[in-house]
């Protein structure tokens, strides 16, 4: 019997084919790829449909979380093979522990583009909270302790000289609907999000996070540090297929430099408010996207300073590096 490598192999299948040359297919291993219900994940949802993971050979389906904190755990204890998602202190514990691995960018902050947007809610705007500076001693919602909206309030807060009580409720529609009651008063969301309840009069904008967090990296491409280590042809795969999904996205809806928006809102409505009719998600989608970073570049001076900040908190050991959070062998580091 005669054995090929995988060079000689690619060969043989021809350049066309070459990208199918990963083991998972031949496996029939399933690839399970974590989400949140969110537009800023149409990167994942893009690759899917248009069988771009198909192409790069693997079988994927998608596993749905409802905070960024249970997707990390699901990552370090195998249950999801790759995960988008906010940095949070929860997931820097598990990487200095040895269980996952950031190694990619998505959702990111650019100057330019439309960006995250702090509300204030309908009491608290008529209270007086006009501007971030107002929020001297009010309420702001977090998903959890540790968590990116943690991150973005605290970072508001100190360059504003206030001071912030932060409410955890676990989910984002939690936060939501704290927001619209006015249970909470003031939060951080993307921008399409933000829009519908603006739009909707449920809530006021008073700022943006670019000004205090320009070129913020939102949220990270991440996996299990032995995914990361030891299956690098499969992490390889899922990258080239994410890419091209992202690729598509932002050509659509953050360039406009291409002409198939509609077919894309089609595909994302299936996953981002799909309890809607499409007449009426179709604006909410399209409205204020952000870019999904080109070939997955990582900011790594963001990731640094997010790091920083929980160490500062005691959120996370002091003694956890970079390197142990981060592996830079597979994407563009940005250091600005």
């Amino acid at each position: 019997m005669v054995l090929f490598n995988r060079r000689q192999t690619l060969g043989l299948m021809g350049a066309a084919a070459a990208s199918l040359a990963t083991p998972a297919i031949a496996q029939n291993k399933k690839i399970v790829v974590g989400a949140l219900n969110l537009a800023s994940h149409s990167g994942s949802f893009i690759a899917l449909e248009r069988g771009y993971f198909a192409d790069a050979g693997l079988d994927v389906e998608l596993k749905f979380f409802q905070a960024a904190q249970p997707m990390a755990v699901a990552i370090a204890s195998g249950d999801v093979d790759f995960g988008v998602t906010a940095i949070t202190g929860g997931l820097i514990s598990l990487a200095d522990k040895g269980a996952v691995k950031v190694f990619g960018g998505a959702l990111t902050e650019e100057p330019g583009i439309e960006g995250q947007k702090i509300l204030a809610s309908n009491a608290a705007f008529d209270a007086g909270v006009k501007t971030p500076k107002d929020m001297d001693g009010k309420r702001f919602g977090v998903t959890t302790a540790g968590s990116s909206f943690h991150y973005m309030g605290s970072k508001v807060a100190e360059k504003e000289g206030v001071k912030l009580e932060f409410v955890p409720l676990q989910k984002v529609g939690a936060v939501i609907g704290a927001l619209k009651s006015g249970q909470i008063d003031a939060w951080s969301i993307v921008p399409n999000i933000a829009g519908g309840l603006t739009g909707a009069d449920a809530a006021h904008e008073i700022g943006i996070i670019a000004d205090y967090l320009p070129n913020y990296q939102v949220t990270t491409l991440f996996t299990s540090a032995k995914n990361a280590s030891d299956r690098r042809e499969e992490t390889k795969a899922f990258l080239t297929g994410y890419n091209r999904g992202a690729a598509d996205y932002n050509a659509a809806m953050v360039d406009k430099t291409a002409d198939d928006a509609d077919a894309l809102v089609e595909i994302i409505h299936k996953y981002v408010y799909s309890d809607q009719p499409i007449e009426t998600a179709s604006a909410s989608i399209k409205a204020g996207s952000m870019r999904l970073s080109k070939n997955a570049a990582l900011n790594l001076a963001s990731v640094r300073d997010q790091l920083s900040w929980f160490q500062s908190e005691d959120l996370v050991d002091k003694s956890i590096s970079i390197e142990t959070l981060v592996d830079t062998s597979y994407v563009d580091i940005i250091e600005n």
